[in-house]
Formats: structure tokens, C-alpha cells, sequence
């Protein structure tokens, strides 16, 4: 099987069995999702749902987050993984914003990565979901799943998993690509104990095959 024909079949089955991909974080407007996004590093998405409606109605907007000082936003985040860090990062990111930008979320990738908190995971999540822009997301979700179906090839960074990734989806697919993964990741294709027996690309999948040769 050619490597093409394996992102074929893969996506194909995406398709099939998660017909509408889109992010579980829960927001409004392209500030509340980057606030979003950046809370949720290394932390769930139900955990961040949980967390931000509180923040965004004590700061509905960047201008009223970048006023905030550390000891004023910090309860409301203390529940989430890395609280110290993530308060002082949204505090540098919504004055940077108000400061550069005039408030409003830029929808490039440079851009966003000059902003606390923001890396290029983050800012191709930002571009990708609010804009559809052809930016592939690699989180531990993404890589993890990409290197056991064998969409990747021995990719050693989160870097390198997004270049083979992007070589080989359809552009206009790649913001859909990046939430199948992911979904897959969180659901089926567990780091622990993947649920093979109900996954529908064990046919293509290099991870179940060698675990599973006598299956083969």
C-alpha cells in the first residue's frame, strides 16, 4: 500500500464516521477561543470548558484582560494544569493584543506566534478553526495517531509531522484533518490501551499490525 493510498482510505473513513470535525472548546469569538486554546495546553478541553465561562464574563473582551493583574486572574485558572505560567502568558497576551493589534485576534500564523503563551501549535489551531486556513495542528493527539497509522514516518518533532502531514492532505481538507486526528486520538486511538477492536482502520493501520500479527 502506497502512502497515498493509506491517507485515502483513512480519510475517507473520517469522513464516514466523524462527518462534522470541529474543536470542543467551547467560545464565541476568536478572543475567546485563543484564551481558550491557550489554557488548554496540556490540560482537556472539558476541564478548559469548565474554566472560561467564569474569565469571560469578569473579561468579555482583550482590552478588559489586558487591565488584569496576576493576583486578580489567578483563582479563576488555578484548576488548570501550569496555573502560574498560563495566568502570566493570557495577561501578556491580551496587552500585546490591545497593544499591536488593537484588541482584535490577528489570522496569521507569524503574528499570532509573536503573542505569550502562543506557539505554532496554538496559532495554526487559531487560523485554522476561525479562518479555514490550510495549518495543521500537531498536538500529542495528532502526532501520537499520524505515527501509528503511518500517515508519518519516524517524524521526530511536532515540526515534522506537520511538514509530511501537509505534503500529503488536500489543502482544502487540512482544517478538517487536523480535528479527525485529534478526535481519533482522544477516543479511539488512546495513548494507553488503543480500542483497535473499535477502530475501522486496523486494514491500514502499522500500529495494529505489529501488535496484532496473528491477525495478519
Amino acid at each position: 500500500m502506497t502512502r497515498k493510498e493509506r491517507y485515502h482510505l483513512a480519510f475517507e473513513y473520517f469522513k464516514e464516521h466523524i462527518p462534522v470535525p470541529e474543536t470542543e472548546l467551547i467560545y464565541e469569538d476568536p478572543y475567546q477561543l485563543l484564551v481558550s486554546v491557550i489554557l488548554s495546553a496540556q490540560c482537556t478541553d472539558k476541564r478548559v470548558n469548565l474554566t472560561t465561562p467564569a474569565i469571560f464574563e469578569k473579561y468579555p473582551t482583550a482590552h478588559d484582560l489586558a487591565k488584569a493583574v496576576f493576583d486578580e486572574l489567578f483563582p479563576y485558572i488555578k484548576s488548570i494544569s501550569y496555573p502560574n505560567n498560563k495566568t502570566k502568558h493570557l495577561i501578556g497576551m491580551a496587552k500585546l493584543l490591545v497593544e499591536q493589534f488593537g484588541g482584535k485576534v490577528p489570522m496569521t500564523v507569524d503574528e499570532l506566534m509573536k503573542l505569550p503563551g502562543v506557539g505554532r501549535k496554538t496559532a495554526n489551531v487559531i487560523t485554522s478553526v476561525i479562518d479555514l486556513q490550510p495549518n495543521m495542528a500537531v498536538d500529542t493527539h495528532v502526532f501520537r495517531v499520524s505515527e501509528r497509522i503511518g500517515l508519518t514516518i519516524k517524524a521526530k518533532t511536532a515540526f515534522d509531522a506537520e511538514k509530511q502531514l501537509i505534503q500529503f492532505i488536500p489543502r482544502e481538507m487540512i482544517h478538517k484533518a487536523h480535528h479527525w486526528l485529534i478526535l481519533h486520538g482522544r477516543y479511539t486511538c488512546v495513548a494507553r490501551n488503543p480500542k483497535c477492536n473499535e477502530c475501522g482502520l486496523t486494514q491500514i493501520c502499522k500500529y495494529y499490525r505489529s501488535h496484532h500479527k496473528e491477525d495478519k
